[in-house]
């Protein structure tokens, strides 16, 4: 309940500040920091998820974004102390402000993504950033100005030291929710898009609600309730068309007939067709063309497994699309094959759906293989028993574009999997390109032999990728083989030597092993790439 408050005059309360009311109108405006802190943090974590997923996965991109977004709210925070009169008209005006901004930026930077030239990454990055330190300024604006409603409003219960603690405690809540729900529902179920028109509404039903609340203290209530309005028609109608939004933007950046796009917890699938062939990509990374895949996981399997001898136990780490699997299959003597791939879905898609599922050969149904949806690094430390060692060891991830990734590179890493290797066993790991990524590489080649295996690398000319590496590791050194399977397309005994020679532009380079606590990969790998998307 309200009563009414006169007009603003000398000695007389502003206008904003609203009179007594029943509790349950100071428990909602608590209840409004909880979704402000929800909606602040959901603008956050979408920039940086479409850094990753646009610009690759960039740590110093996500890093950045995240410094430019705190430091945006500090400057927030600090203009707070200008605005003086009208608290909850100027509060409702932030609330609409960060609705309209912040909900509709991931589908902003998702068309300015898919419209400018791929080599035009400046203004890209300008808008981006531009974004993120609009939003933040915001964002940082919310907070001060609730708690000075709160204090006034309810100023006979507050203490500077209660009003501060209720606040953070529902903003540090707020945000405690949304970091869990982001990537475990959000991002899967919405999508990038959705999740952010979805917290846009929000944020302007918080404007709404003190529409409501202050009714009858507000100035200028209708102009206020028609952009109330106006905001929510805006949001729900980019809600409505955020699915023919993502079609249209990434049909224009994949250029080619688009078969399958799914969003899983951990990163964006997307399957595309033309005349050349199938492709997967991977948060806008390329993982795979049909027409010539097969050169690449030839390259991958076939030394490991064809100098073993007669292996019977594989585990491959990665490769979640059964490629690496189907080549292993091949081998009558294989027994068993545990493939740990971290994202179910990628595994479900590739088990199931006919397109896919006639590239690997239905490698992924097969009764001899079982699939372990773990992250790897968890399952091998989890897995010490003796019946858990392995013929070969086959390790297809993405390449180290971050830490999460690149802790699957390191010292610490590959110690478990010397430990889940047998005697006369190898190991093999995709080592992106000696050539592109020369010191990469052979900080690879360094790493393994830091845990003290013995590394023979080699390379295979892959014409969707370039030039790209490989190692193995062993315990014992490596012979060519003196037979393969028949039927490969790619490698033969005779090609073999070939694939072993390093000419002067991929030899060895002086490099340091890749560490848990440093991961001095990540940054070189980095470096390394940036380098070549450069104009």
């Amino acid at each position: 309940m309200t009563v009414s408050v006169p007009p603003d005059v000398p000695g007389a309360p502003a206008r904003d500040e609203a009179p007594s009311t029943v509790s349950a109108a100071e428990v909602l405006l608590l209840a409004s920091v909880f979704v402000i802190a929800a909606c602040g943090l959901v603008y956050e974590l979408s920039a940086g998820a479409l850094a990753s997923y646009l610009l690759g996965d960039s740590v110093l991109q996500f890093s950045t974004i995240i410094g430019a977004y705190l430091a945006a709210m500090g400057v927030g925070s600090w203009l707070s102390r200008f605005i003086d009169r009208q608290l909850v008209a100027q509060f409702l005006r932030i609330e609409l402000l960060v609705g309209v901004v912040g909900g509709t930026l991931p589908a902003a930077l998702f068309i300015a993504h898919s419209s400018l030239p791929v080599a035009a990454q400046a203004p890209f990055l300008v808008l981006l950033y531009a974004l993120v330190v609009l939003v933040g300024v915001l964002v940082g604006l919310e907070i001060p100005l609730v708690m000075r409603i709160l204090k006034r409003h309810f100023q006979a219960r507050y203490g500077l030291k209660d009003l501060v603690s209720q606040v953070l405690t529902f903003d540090y809540l707020g945000a405690l929710v949304v970091a869990l729900a982001f990537p475990l529902l959000l991002v899967p179920h919405l999508g990038l898009i959705r999740t952010g028109f979805f917290f846009g509404l929000l944020n302007a039903g918080v404007a709404v609600w003190a529409l409501w609340l202050f009714r009858r203290s507000l100035r200028h209530w209708r102009a206020h309730a028609l952009a109330c309005a106006a905001v929510v028609v805006t949001l729900l109608a980019g809600l409505a068309g955020a699915e023919r939004l993502t079609t249209w933007a990434e049909d224009r950046f994949y250029g080619e007939t688009i078969l399958l796009r799914e969003t899983s917890a951990y990163q964006r699938v997307v399957v595309t067709r033309s005349r050349a062939g199938i492709r997967l990509f991977l948060n806008g990374n390329l993982q795979f063309h049909s027409r010539d895949e097969y050169r690449y996981h030839e390259a991958l399997v076939h030394p490991a497994m064809a100098a073993q001898g007669a292996p019977r136990k594989v585990l491959v780490l990665g490769g979640g699309d059964g490629m690496a699997a189907r080549e292993i299959l091949k081998y009558p003597s294989v027994q068993q094959v545990t493939l740990v791939e971290l994202d179910p879905q990628m595994t479900r898609l590739f088990a199931t759906q006919p397109l896919l599922t006639a590239l690997n050969h239905g490698s992924l149904t097969d009764p001899r293989l079982k699939v372990v949806n773990e992250d790897a690094f968890g399952w091998l430390a989890a897995h010490d028993r003796p019946e858990d060692v392995y013929d070969v060891i086959v390790i297809d991830f993405p390449d180290p574009t971050n830490f999460a990734l690149g802790k699957l590179y390191t010292t610490t890493f590959y110690t478990l999997v010397d430990q889940h290797l047998a005697a006369d066993g190898y190991a093999v790991v995709q080592t992106t390109s000696p050539l592109v990524a020369r010191k990469s590489f052979w900080t690879v080649a360094a790493t393994l032999e830091a845990v003290g295996l013995t590394t023979t690398p080699y390379h295979a000319d892959v014409p969707s990728f370039g030039e790209w590496g490989f190692i193995l590791a062993s315990h014992r050194p490596w012979h060519p083989p003196a037979a393969l399977p028949p039927g490969l397309r790619f490698l033969t005994l005779s090609g073999l030597p070939a694939l072993f020679d390093f000419p002067p532009d991929m030899a060895r380079v002086p490099a340091e092993p890749n560490r848990l606590s440093t991961q001095g990969l990540v940054h070189t790998f980095e470096e390394e790439w940036g380098q070549v998307h450069q104009p």
